[in-house]
């Protein structure tokens, strides 16, 4: 086990309030409208993918969705 961390009441210093960013919950929990869809992919780009999210701690479909997304956003959307 790690050695126990000791809180003491001590006066913090100077501090400033930082203005929320985050996003409220709701947001959070917004998934959109899906339609699922059948594709055959290069087996180079899923291992690409498979790799990054390996590193990332993060589904490889959901960062396949999320750059087809953003080149929509991009590209096509006025």
């Amino acid at each position: 086990m790690k050695k126990q961390i000791k809180y003491t009441d001590e006066p913090l210093g100077k501090l400033r309030l930082v203005k929320d960013f985050l996003p409220p919950p709701e947001e959070l929990a917004f998934r959109g409208e899906g339609v699922k869809v059948t594709m055959t992919l290069s087996k180079s780009s899923v291992e690409f993918f498979k790799k990054a999210a390996d590193k990332y701690h993060a589904p490889y479909q959901q960062m396949i969705r999320k750059l087809i997304d953003a080149y929509t956003i991009r590209y096509l959307m006025p």
